[in-house]
């Protein structure tokens, strides 16, 4: 099973979270991650962000990335969103 975290803060407190699960063996772990932001873009009526090169080498590195304004074509309403991926598949 494949679960990601998401988390809105806003003012430096935890605004709105949502765990996404995914237990599809067929898909790659970028298309999971993928699955699980759509999912969770449409859930917190947001826009999709903008994987910088900074934010996919954070993602890289710890399997947790933050989402602030620089990544948002539109403004947001929040400081910023923060996913983060709890469980993978074989763990």
């Amino acid at each position: 099973m494949f679960r990601l975290w998401a988390k809105v803060w806003k003012e430096n407190r935890l605004w709105k979270d949502m765990v996404v699960c995914n237990e599809q063996e067929d898909m790659t772990r970028t298309k999971k991650i993928f699955a699980a932001l759509d999912t969770v873009c449409e859930e917190f009526d947001l826009a999709h962000p903008i994987w910088l090169d900074s934010t996919i080498a954070e993602f890289k590195r710890f399997d947790k990335v933050r989402f602030g304004k620089d990544n948002f074509v539109e403004s947001i309403e929040f400081d910023y969103l923060e996913i983060q991926v709890i469980e993978e598949d074989g763990w």
